[in-house]
């Protein structure tokens, strides 16, 4: 098994690509060893001394370290995620599930077309550039021409995610969509 690791624009962020399915639908973020059971694979990864974040998306794993150098976490990370697939074992443990969908979304009724616009821009145009750099952004809501959305992934924590946001997604959805002010991440 040959995995590929990638730098992302989070430098306590790397993503692994294993060079098969990790999450077939949606996503999963794990923000500490707790919320790990939800997931053998990142249980392993959580052993790992130093690992602080693990965000699963649909062929790539991406680790977030809180301490520690990538040189020497890195091969302990690849070891984990070998192991894991090699065993054979789900990556998601029975009854758990991806977070398919953003729970808590707010938009006013008179809205419905906008917000279907933003997500439809979201899905072809920003989340797949986003996972190229290990993340994903979904849409929270939409309330008096601000976009708010969730950053997940090697995106939450970036130094460059509000340049991502401001410059990227806000000026996109402002060329689509006029009555878009701005974008906030939640």
């Amino acid at each position: 098994m040959f995995i590929q690791t990638e730098a992302t624009p989070n430098p306590a962020t790397l993503k692994f690509l294993p060079g098969r399915t990790v999450m077939p639908d949606g996503t999963l973020e794990l923000r500490d060893a707790e919320q790990a059971d939800r997931s053998p694979l990142a249980s392993r990864l959580f052993a790992v001394n130093g690992v602080s974040g693990v965000f699963l998306g649909s062929d790539f794993i991406t680790v977030t370290k809180a301490s520690g150098e990538w040189p020497h976490l890195k091969p302990a990370i690849l070891g984990a995620i070998m192991e894991h697939f090699m065993s054979g074992a789900p990556v998601l443990a029975d009854g758990s599930q991806a977070d398919i969908t953003e729970e808590g979304e707010f938009f006013a009724p008179e809205d419905a077309a906008t917000v279907e616009t933003i997500k439809d821009l979201l899905e072809t145009r920003i989340r797949p550039a986003v996972a190229g750099d290990g993340g994903d952004i979904t849409f929270r809501g939409y309330k008096d021409g601000t976009v708010y959305l969730a950053m997940k992934g090697s995106c939450s924590g970036c130094p460059s995610s509000t340049a991502t946001l401001k410059h990227g997604i806000q000026n996109l959805l402002r060329h689509f969509l006029p009555d878009v002010r701005e974008v906030e991440a939640v």
